[in-house]
């Protein structure tokens, strides 16, 4: 119950638009949508959530049976209601199938590259077709073409250094289930990625949220909370940080890894937006800063925004013996990440000199597309002064993420609310507008994000441009 309620939020915001019930209908919907409630969860009692809410249980009966008619509710007689997603046809109420989709910051695959990558793993993979096939730390070409690049940005470091995962989340689950028990305290920036959210949920955990201020990371925030709460783990993110594009500037990370060192506080650098700096090269790794301790930093990066989410292999970056220990109680999960992804990846690694900087490229154009769309269409909304990544943070001129979110949905554009990328139901200000997509999704969406604005808000809308001006 308790849960629910936080992760409702500010849900009365969603109302502003139309009746109470509208507004938490549409919260609930999107909380079943993100994952946030599990299908088939079962939902409080009409009377138990009304008293939880502090709202009449009128509005209550009236949300749930609309969630009944749309198909996110399942009733039996006698029972409480389970939460479902929809299998017939659409109500008029029900949301647009997603026209664009403003829910993933990514880029698509750099083709010819790609192609040739594989073309060339499939002679690279010979050799492994006379083994199991299981590489539970991963194969050499992949583990060394990781290390030299931690190598030639400042972190001495060994093939046997490197494990090699099926994604950054990967990744990050495998730390999870090596270091933390149910009901562990995990130490999380807020906002933060809300991948990394669930997987700490998830694993049966609890995420302790610090917040970051306008400008990055309140590092006496930081000592506090480890000081008084006594995390089994942290999460970071202090290269582009998603969704805020901050990075953590080095008199920041030198701090850090003494609060680190000091409250021998175990530490996940997630590293896997590191190659999308935009204006400014990213400074030394994290781990680069540990002149003690250096057991207690795991640090994690991805192929996935680099290159291309398809391939689905990342890796963990930490000392020998902690890779051993994450090697081995790995079975438990899975038996290795797909060899032929790794030969490709490895390929891709080592013409990353060629590739990157055309991707950045692209980024930067893009970003300034979706700077003018904003300033045209929504003038009023206020871009964070993060740069870097691949996508804007930005803060709205009202607390009304979560209704944004319903009222883009209903036409047909995808859009996390807000909360998504916390822990306790906050952050309704802001919303995440990624520009990974190209000129023309761009344009197409930032005018529904308009649409979707005005009819929550009851404002006018923009005098529609002719040109996008960059």
């Amino acid at each position: 119950m308790d849960l629910l309620a936080r992760e409702l939020g500010n849900w009365r915001t969603s109302s502003r638009s139309g009746p109470a019930y509208q507004g938490l209908a549409d919260a609930i919907r999107l909380l079943i949508i993100d994952g946030r409630v599990p299908v088939g969860a079962r939902l409080p009692s009409e009377r138990a959530l009304a008293d939880a809410l502090r709202v009449s249980r009128t509005t209550v009966t009236a949300a749930y049976t609309q969630l009944r008619d749309d198909g996110y509710l399942h009733a039996r007689r006698g029972a409480r209601s389970t939460t479902a997603l929809p299998v017939a046809p659409a109500a008029r109420a029900e949301p647009m199938p997603p026209t664009v989709s403003l829910a993933a910051a990514a880029l698509s695959a750099p083709a010819a590259a790609v192609m040739e990558a594989f073309t060339d793993a499939t002679r690279d993979v010979t050799p492994y077709l006379h083994e199991p096939g299981h590489e539970l730390v991963g194969v050499s070409a992949m583990r060394e073409a990781v290390a030299e690049r931690y190598c030639e940005r400042g972190l001495p470091t060994a093939p046997d250094e490197v494990l090699v995962t099926t994604g950054a989340l990967h990744a990050i689950g495998l730390i999870l289930t090596t270091y933390v028990q149910p009901g562990d305290r995990v130490l999380v920036e807020q906002p933060t990625y809300h991948g990394a959210l669930s997987a700490i949920t998830t694993a049966g955990a609890r995420p302790v949220p610090v917040a970051m201020t306008e400008d990055g990371w309140e590092l006496d925030a930081v000592q506090a909370a480890v000081n008084q709460l006594a995390p089994n783990l942290a999460y970071f993110i202090p290269d582009n940080q998603n969704p805020t594009g901050l990075t953590m500037p080095t008199s920041d990370r030198k701090r850090l890894a003494r609060i680190i060192a000091e409250t021998r506080t175990r530490t996940v650098i997630d590293e896997t937006i590191l190659d999308m700096w935009l204006d400014e090269p990213m400074p030394p790794p994290m781990a680069a800063e540990m002149t003690t301790r250096k057991d207690l930093v795991l640090t994690v990066g991805s192929m996935s925004k680099s290159f291309w989410g398809g391939l689905r292999v990342g890796w963990i970056r930490a000392e020998r013996a902690t890779i051993a220990t994450i090697a081995a109680l790995r079975p438990s999960i899975d038996m290795g990440t797909p060899v032929l992804e790794q030969c490709a990846a490895a390929r891709l690694l080592a013409r990353r000199h060629e590739i990157l900087p055309e991707r950045r490229e692209i980024l930067r154009a893009r970003r300034a597309v979706l700077q003018s769309l904003l300033r045209r269409h929504l003038p009023d909304w206020q871009p964070g002064s993060g740069v870097g990544g691949m996508s804007l943070w930005v803060r709205l001129p009202a607390p009304m993420s979560t209704a944004l979110s319903a009222a883009a949905s209903r036409l047909g554009l995808d859009l996390p609310a807000g909360p998504r990328f916390g822990v306790d139901g906050t952050l309704e200000r802001f919303v995440r507008v990624p520009y990974a997509l190209p000129e023309d999704q761009l344009t197409e969406a930032v005018e529904l994000l308009a649409r979707a604005w005005h009819s929550i808000t009851g404002s006018a809308a923009a005098p529609e441009p002719t040109a996008v001006v960059v």
